[in-house]
């Protein structure tokens, strides 16, 4: 049977609910049609952009009738730049659909019809909550600006004046940065035919310790006075190391090596009540509060008794296994980033931890030797990329028999693939699961899950 729609086509269409990813879920006589832009409750008109089998892609271009849940965006950037999703969506309202997406992906993926799901915590802060922003400079008539890319745009920078998820003081930075830029006359970085110098700056903060670290990203050669550079970053006393990286391809990327212009190489968090350094390229959580959140929900589900060998697998900077180590008998780390693994160490150090070890390898590749050097685990924690747990990583965890799994999940759809065979072909049973907003208005959902051996 054909679809009803065709591309281009335009139809006044009722948002249902929200999809996995943010779209609206509308349907036409049944067919379903997933719309941009489209809110619960509202009435929309929509342009068809994509026409599959099975449905259709649209955009919402008037908004006929305002559904009871849509509200005010407070940002003067909403919704063209790219950073935000949802926020004309009542928060309440974002708690309840990603709460509903996580119980949908463990009942349709997963194959757990009634999933052991408890209430979904909420940020401690729906607004100025990220610790860290990498920003695209750009060319404007007044000079080179920073900002995000437009929504739905790989080659459009949007200039941000203020941005709402930042700190004041991640704003007055980058607002800084962009009045330099534009006295020394350098010119953006153009990715459609790679010419100019400026391509990001990124900028850290350590939330709990009000320090913070800037990363500017150029084209090669050094074209800027690197005295002056620094001096502009020194007014702000909570700066503590000024970094430099030189990005000779076309990619838009910042993890890069860097030089340091001044102060020093990492700069220090505080996590449930641990020390950690921070480098430019470690990965650490970007919403520090609920990150604890995270590890302290991780540490309940893992219910160690003094006497467990915890394996903490894509560890980062060692921040789980750490704060884990406490109350285990030993912890083994492994990370693919050799960056992340050398923060992992120090941080060992620096909280005078001695029964944690760190490792840098591939998480697959690395079990069989760990399980030789180790032994075997009593508790697996994994914390994986957005695609999950690979098969050869799951078998391999599976073999080593575990008494307990603590899942902690970015993405629901690849967590409920991981649990289904997990359960399936591992003998395991998935124990609890809670979801935790981590990223307030985007589409994003965290979620910690125990699995116990049967």
């Amino acid at each position: 049977m054909a679809a009803p729609v065709t591309k281009d086509q335009e139809l006044d269409l009722r948002v249902d609910s929200l999809a996995y990813g943010g779209n609206g879920v509308a349907r036409l006589n049944g067919f379903v049609v997933f719309v941009r832009r489209g809110l619960p409750g509202d009435t929309v008109r929509a342009r068809v952009t994509k026409v599959k089998r099975n449905h259709a892609e649209a955009l919402a271009v008037d908004i006929l009738e305002r559904g009871p849940n849509r509200v005010d965006a407070p940002c003067a950037h909403y919704p063209s730049c790219g950073g935000c999703r949802f926020q004309d969506l009542a928060y309440e309202v974002q708690l309840e659909s990603k709460a509903a997406q996580v119980a949908d992906a463990l009942g349709r993926i997963g194959g757990i019809a009634d999933a052991p799901l408890e209430e979904i915590v909420p940020a401690e802060q729906v607004f100025h909550y990220r610790n860290k922003l990498e920003y695209s400079f750009t060319a404007t008539p007044a000079g080179a600006t920073l900002g995000f890319h437009r929504a739905g745009r790989w080659d459009e920078v949007l200039d941000i004046e203020r941005c709402w998820l930042t700190t004041d003081l991640g704003n007055a930075i980058r607002n800084s940065v962009r009045d330099w830029a534009r006295e020394e006359r350098l010119p953006a970085y153009d990715q459609a035919d790679h010419t100019g110098y400026l391509r990001h700056l990124v900028v850290r903060e350590g939330r709990n310790t009000g320090q913070a670290l800037v990363q500017l990203v150029t084209a090669a050669g050094e074209r800027f006075e690197r005295a002056h550079f620094v001096d502009v970053l020194r007014r702000f006393p909570a700066v503590r190391a000024i970094h430099w990286s030189v990005n000779e391809t076309p990619a838009e990327v910042t993890n890069l090596p860097t030089t340091v212009l001044w102060g020093e190489e990492a700069i220090e968090e505080e996590l449930c009540g641990l020390r950690f350094r921070v480098r430019p390229n470690a990965f650490l959580q970007t919403n520090t509060r609920m990150a604890e959140r995270v590890y302290e929900l991780a540490l309940e589900y893992a219910a160690l008794t003094g006497k467990d060998t915890v394996y903490d697998l894509f560890c980062g900077i060692g921040t789980i296994g750490l704060v884990m180590a406490r109350d285990a008998l030993t912890v083994w780390g492994v990370e693919v980033s050799e960056e992340s693994v050398a923060c992992a160490l120090e941080n060992a150090d620096l909280n005078e931890i001695s029964n944690a070890a760190f490792f840098a390898g591939e998480v697959a590749q690395s079990l069989a030797e760990l399980s030789d050097r180790a032994g075997s685990p009593d508790v697996v924690v994994v914390d994986p990329p957005r695609a999950g747990l690979s098969g050869k990583s799951v078998r391999r965890i599976g073999r080593l028999e575990p008494d307990r799994i603590v899942y902690v999940s970015c993405n629901p759809t690849t967590l409920a693939a991981n649990v289904k065979e997990l359960v399936g072909e591992w003998g395991y049973r998935l124990e609890r699961a809670r979801p935790l907003d981590m990223f307030p208005h985007t589409p994003h959902v965290e979620t910690v899950a125990l699995l116990t051996r049967i």
